[in-house]
């Protein structure tokens, strides 16, 4: 698996299948799709930046890269993908063979376009929508926060404020004389139209799509900006913005008792949707709409639960019976709230500070559309909150800087005989209609073409293939094409805005080859059992919300049989016989940890926890999926160094110190000798020194895990036999349980969960079934 993970530093690829079968038939037989895992900001050592603009093919599209034939003599290039002849523009007319331009270069097969802007950049923008039903302390704390971030924030940037309770409160910022603000019903539903007209801004909407660009002049007060008065400079409003936070009370209708307060959490977002439509012109720059929620919404549009507290809120057993009366509808009216903000390039981040859920699961699509982030925790007293705010703030040039680019849209080429199911990832369709549009439908699909209304460095989208050839079909027989038929090529075109306010096109194009899908031993030689796992997690987790009555555990399953039964060594029946190539030996114990996930096994999660990993399995980087999927295990002892050990029952020791990455939390876990001598001060002791060190080092190993992902993950820290043990012994393999006879280890779990080796067992007899 390094070899692949080397490639991805390169280009930023990760490919399910490096060598893909020549027809369609023997492709259905490798059971695992076809996909590219790509991360189109990825920050690579080598990429070229060019400040010229890319050559595109005149018949597909597909951009000038090192796989093009070229004939210097008559200035002619050959694209790979359509095989038509182009004309190199006149510009590149010094061209030759000892004169190449760096798209040229084999080594640059990625390489990054800076772009001239068309018409003005607008500064990045913010609008805080505060929830204002929460205890007085909670508000305290979110609205210092909320402080501290805008200190962080440069003064150019653009601000608004929307406040909300039983009513929602759009402040005008632009009015200094006093603090004023107009207030929306929270229990009636208003269209983005209705919204702009009652705050004065549907005029200036209208004018803006019409002849009106960013620059003409505007009702609306100094600079002729339209709406202003709502969202303004930094440098023009802080004084305004600080004072409105620092006057912000609980909301004033009281709860009654034995209810939940009266929250309009969905009109509130409507409003600022509809706000930041009508202030700022859609795909200029970077504006995201900052949604800090202290319990679900009651009131309105996008209501999930009633106020009485004697009714719970949806769980799993609910939406599965269909018994979530709210469910549905307020799902609908997000999806319409997602659909307008990507329409007008902008991101929702949800900040969730609640003991109960708040209703991620219906706003789902808000966030994953448009490529906003999620932060859940209990209270806004939280050191998580507020470091997760934080980050997302922290300029360039500082630790923890996230780099986000904004307003991308992203395309896929593909050679003949590949077409495009569709994308797995926060993005959504633009709909181009292509002759490279496949049928089959997975994820996004039915377009070549999508559209990111945020890109981080992490952002990974998995493109999934449908190999269309019939047999011995595949690449075609046209000799100007490189390799005479035996590769194919694929390509991703990347037009973003840059963090720094430049236009950027980044394009990465691949090869990989054609083999005769019968060769079993070629195909699995490419075959990359880590993007598997993570692509399969990320079809599950689709599946599972689309599908219904969708059986997750026995798909996967299934799939693993057959896969297993392809691909594995053995003579049938003869389950003793069976042994998996190296290439492939991994992947069913993914399988297995991926069935025992959170991702899969919902029970003692609720809908929005369950909602919550699934946006960032479906966004993050192979790497960083894998931790989710088969959580990372290290162990520290006086003997050496610390060593990566089994995720297994087995591995704990009483002198050993563990350390667990599961991504969205972070465990040290002190054997129980270690903590009786933590207790007993040894480490206080000049003599002991080695054992303070021991200490310490996987308090900042767990430091700087924590400092360097986004959002901040969980830190837990704890003692075997303690009640917090409970984080690492539910991620460990119950190789040790009480009802097996002998066991080598020092530490038992209670389950009747199978053990990693009863799995295997049983997936070595059914896969040589004849």
């Amino acid at each position: 698996m390094a070899e692949f993970a080397e490639l991805e530093e390169i280009d930023g690829v990760r490919m399910t299948w490096n060598v893909w079968p020549q027809s369609r038939l023997e492709a259905a037989k490798c059971v695992i799709p076809f996909c590219a895992l790509y991360t189109p900001a990825k920050q690579t050592s080598q990429l070229q930046v060019v400040e010229y603009d890319p050559v595109p093919c005149k018949t597909c599209g597909a951009v000038l890269n090192p796989y093009a034939t070229v004939d210097f003599n008559a200035k002619i290039w050959a694209c790979p993908f359509c095989h038509t002849r182009n004309h190199f523009p006149p510009h590149y007319a010094g061209i030759s063979e000892a004169s190449v331009p760096a798209e040229l270069f084999p080594q640059y097969c990625t390489i990054e376009y800076s772009l001239p802007r068309m018409g003005a950049l607008s500064p990045p923008s913010y609008v805080f929508v505060i929830d204002t039903c929460v205890a007085e302390d909670e508000l305290l704390a979110a609205k210092t926060a909320v402080q501290q971030a805008l200190t962080m924030v440069p003064e150019y940037a653009q601000v608004g404020l929307v406040t909300f309770g039983t009513h929602v409160h759009v402040h005008e910022l632009g009015f200094s004389d006093c603090p004023k603000a107009y207030v929306f019903r929270g229990s009636k539903d208003y269209s983005a139209a209705q919204v702009q007209e009652q705050l004065g801004l549907h005029s200036q909407a209208a004018q803006r799509r019409g002849a009106g660009g960013p620059g003409s002049p505007q009702t609306g007060g100094p600079g002729g900006r339209p709406g202003n008065r709502f969202i303004l400079p930094l440098s023009e409003c802080e004084f305004a913005v600080n004072q409105a936070l620092e006057e912000l009370q609980r909301d004033a209708f009281p709860a009654v008792a034995a209810s939940r307060p009266s929250r309009a959490l969905g009109t509130a977002v409507a409003v600022a949707a509809a706000l930041m439509g009508g202030c700022l012109p859609a795909g200029s720059g970077a504006a995201r709409l900052m949604l800090l929620v202290g319990g679900a919404c009651t009131e309105g549009g996008g209501k999930v639960v009633d106020k009485e507290l004697t009714e719970p809120i949806r769980s799993h057993k609910d939406l599965a019976k269909d018994a979530a009366p709210y469910y549905r509808k307020a799902k609908k009216f997000y999806d319409a709230i997602a659909a307008q903000l990507v329409a007008q390039g902008h991101s929702m981040d949800l900040f969730a500070c609640s003991l109960d859920q708040v209703g991620l699961s219906e706003m789902k699509a808000c966030i994953e559309h448009t490529g906003g982030y999620v932060v859940q925790t209990d209270t806004f007293t939280n050191p998580i909150f507020k470091d997760s705010l934080r980050r997302l703030f922290t300029p360039a040039g500082e630790e923890g800087y996230l780099g986000l680019s904004s307003n991308a849209t992203f395309e896929v080429h593909c050679s003949k005989d590949i077409k495009v199911c569709g994308v797995l990832g926060p993005a959504s369709a633009l709909e181009k209609k292509s002759p490279l549009v496949s049928d089959q439908v997975v994820g996004v699909g039915g377009t070549t073409a999508w559209k990111l209304c945020t890109l981080s460095a992490g952002t990974t989208l998995a493109v999934v293939y449908d190999i269309v050839a019939q047999h011995g079909g595949g690449g075609g027989g046209d000799p100007m094409a490189a390799g005479g038929g035996q590769q194919f090529f694929l390509q991703f075109v990347t037009r973003y805005l840059h963090d720094s306010g430049a236009m950027r096109c980044r394009v990465t194009t691949i090869t990989r080859r054609w083999v005769d899908g019968s060769n079993m031993g070629d195909l699995i030689q490419g075959f990359d059992q880590e993007a598997a796992a993570v692509l399969m997690g990320r079809v599950v987790s689709y599946k599972m919300e689309e599908e219904d009555d969708f059986d997750a555990t026995r798909w996967l399953d299934r799939s693993l049989i057959r896969l297993c039964s392809r691909f594995g060594d053995y003579r049938k029946d003869d389950p003793d016989s069976f042994q998996l190539r190296p290439q492939l030996s991994f992947y069913p114990q993914f399988m297995f940890n991926f069935r025992r996930s959170q991702f899969i096994q919902v029970f003692g999660n609720s809908p929005d926890e369950t909602a919550y990993a699934r946006i960032q399995l479906n966004r993050e980087s192979v790497g960083d999926s894998m931790l989710m999927i088969q959580p990372a295990l290290f162990a520290y002892t006086f003997n050496g160094p610390p060593e990566p050990v089994l995720l297994d029952v087995s591995s704990i020791a009483p002198d050993r110190i563990l350390l667990l990455d599961a991504y969205f939390y972070v465990v040290v876990f002190h054997g129980s000798t270690v903590a009786q001598w933590r207790k007993a001060g040894y480490q206080d002791q000049p003599e002991h020194a080695a054992f303070k060190q021991l200490l310490q080092a996987p308090q900042d190993e767990a430091h700087t895990i924590i400092q360097r992902r986004f959002p901040t993950p969980r830190f837990t820290d704890c003692d075997q036999n303690g009640s917090q043990a409970r984080f690492l012994l539910a991620k460990l393999n119950p190789s040790a349980t009480y009802n097996t006879s002998s066991s080598m280890s020092s530490e038992i779990i209670m389950t009747d969960d199978v053990s990693l080796l009863v799995f295997t067992d049983h997936l070595k007899k059914l896969a040589v079934q004849s």
